[in-house]
């Protein structure tokens, strides 16, 4: 439903605050029981904005205010002091709006090691397949291809679900060459990344239908959620602080939140549960404006502490990937296509009528998983592949043919922060994500870029005689290779662990595994910020599956097993 002006202190069952990737798939499920009455809070606009819908449309939606929050690093050390633009999707559907669109869940061992991590079974790959399966709808089980797909595959893939996943509608013959090159350098080809193991070379498959993006909004709140009349949804409503009260046995309580919304600030009320879905960013900030979280930076910006908990906005991890530039000759990139204004015109023209070309491209196209030395056990990089380059993310394209391997360590153990700034919910939060901080991390980014040397240097890409353009050959030593990483690298807009799960003996955990804040009643927070390490891969798919299993607990009201 439209959101109208709310009446003043108005009760709901669960009020959600973040209608983003986990947000909107909690609505969903939330919601089903009439009985039930659920409010989706989003400080961001309806998704209204044509780019959103068009692929390619994330250029013009990361940097601008109407989809975006537009936060930026602190000056980082390890990036020789650089700042990075830092996305979050700031629209009705978050990351999912402005997000590269990628189908990836990671492998076996990252849920294993959660489980090992929280003392809970229930995050072990084997019990989170069916809920990555529930929300599916794979294109190569659609009736006309689940012959094809065979039983086993079948067994890994779901159908029928909201979230739609397809192949890209293009190829390129650099791309192709990579691919190949890979191969000859030893990594094996695949055809699906998400079976628990992802090593290998192939092309991505995406979350689109038909050439369309297929944002979290689409999938679970329309239509569905919009003509139930026990939904609402505030759009252009940013929360500034939850409120609490304490039980009679003097246990902490959330009873709600307080929201500033176009028609003035008002508080809304939770009868069972306020459920933070603001991303790795946005539910530290909340928590740390509400007086949960360290102590000591509370004090510090005046902020009384209603419960000292030292892990919230602690634990900050991201993938940090290295763009290798390579210069090419005697095959089209995208650098070339767009020189001249009828090369434009055409890739539009192809996208009007037929929904394929560059229009309806993901950022990245080809991946890869491998590992950057044999000293790995499993494949501990991914590279993310492009028939372009340009010397920045919003900067032109070169203008020569190029293309760009980008390459990134997929457990990196650096360990960052993000930290309120000041008691004003309106100012951003200080994000230092301390990258390439470890010796392991520097050394994993010295071997990638040894590794992408390697691939380049195969026979299947000699015939378009590859010249390194970044880093440049000059660099070779470890120390060398680790310096120009943080030269050149940037994020590839993963951030998660912020508020992190983890046992009771943890002290630096700030939810439980059933994604409960730790010492607050009627509190959780269900997104990327609880992952307690970083899957092995993108990351907006993994946190479909915890809000999955997050929605299923509440309705449960499971406690501990």
């Amino acid at each position: 439903m439209a959101r109208t002006t709310p009446p003043e202190s108005p009760t709901f069952d669960y009020v959600i605050v973040g209608a983003g990737t986990a947000g909107c798939l909690l609505a969903n499920r939330l919601s089903r029981d009439p009985a039930v009455r659920v409010l989706l809070l989003e400080a961001g606009r309806r998704d209204d904005y044509h780019w959103i819908h068009i692929p390619v449309g994330y250029l013009y939606c990361i940097g601008n205010p109407r989809t975006d929050w537009l936060y930026h690093t602190e000056a980082d050390p390890g990036l020789n002091g650089r700042t990075l633009r830092y996305p979050r999707g700031k629209v009705l559907g978050g990351c999912s709006s402005i997000n590269g669109m990628i189908y990836m869940r990671g492998q076996r061992r990252d849920y294993d090691h959660w489980a090992a991590l929280t003392g809970d079974d229930a995050w072990r790959w084997d019990q989170c397949l069916p809920y990555f399966k529930r929300h599916e709808n794979h294109w190569r089980l659609d009736p006309e291809r689940r012959d094809q797909a065979g039983e086993a595959f079948a067994a890994l893939h779901g159908h029928g679900g909201e979230w739609r996943v397809e192949k890209q509608r293009l190829h390129w013959d650099i791309l192709d060459a990579f691919a190949q090159a890979a191969q000859q350098a030893g990594i094996p080809a695949t055809d699906d990344f998400n079976g628990g193991n992802n090593e290998g070379v192939g092309y991505f498959e995406v979350n689109q239908r038909a050439g369309w993006r297929w944002n979290a909004a689409k999938a679970f709140l329309r239509p569905v959620c919009m003509t139930r009349p026990n939904f609402r949804l505030w759009t252009d409503a940013h929360v500034t602080r939850l409120l609490f009260e304490r039980d009679g046995d003097g246990m902490l309580r959330t009873t709600g939140c307080e929201v500033r919304t176009p028609s003035g600030v008002q508080q809304v009320r939770a009868a069972r549960e306020v459920i933070l879905a603001a991303g790795a960013i946005g539910s530290p900030q909340i928590l740390q404006l509400s007086g949960i979280g360290p102590a000591a930076l509370l004090h510090e910006h005046g902020i009384e502490v209603v419960h000292d908990l030292p892990g919230v906005g602690e634990n900050l991890q991201d993938h940090l990937q290295i763009r290798a530039v390579y210069s090419v000759e005697g095959v089209k990139t995208l650098n070339t296509l767009t020189r001249r204004w009828w090369g434009k015109a055409m890739i539009g023209l192809e996208y009007a009528l037929r929904r394929t070309g560059p229009m309806s491209m993901a950022p990245s196209q080809l991946g890869a998983f491998t590992r950057s030395s044999p000293a790995h056990e499993w494949p501990n990089v991914e590279y993310h592949v492009q028939p372009l380059s340009l010397e920045a993310f919003g900067e032109p394209l070169h203008p020569f043919n190029a293309f760009t391997a980008s390459v990134c360590n997929l457990n990196p153990t650096s360990r960052g922060h993000v930290h309120i700034r000041s008691p004003r919910p309106e100012d951003a939060p200080r994000i230092l994500p301390n990258y390439l901080s470890t010796p392991e991390d520097r050394k994993v980014a010295a071997d990638s870029l040894r590794l992408t040397r390697r691939i380049v240097a195969q026979p299947a890409l000699q015939k378009y005689r590859p010249q390194e353009v970044k880093p440049g050959v000059q660099y070779q030593t470890d120390e060398e290779l680790a310096r120009l990483a943080g030269d050149i690298a940037t994020t590839i807009f993963h951030p998660v662990g912020t508020c992190k799960m983890g046992r009771p003996d943890d002290p630096t955990a700030v939810v439980d595994p059933r994604l409960r804040v730790r010492g607050v009643r009627g509190l959780r927070v269900i997104d990327a910020s609880v992952m307690p390490t970083i899957t092995s891969g993108n990351t907006n798919s993994p946190t479909l599956m915890i809000a999955e299993r997050g929605a299923e607990w509440i309705l449960n009201n499971n406690p501990l097993e």
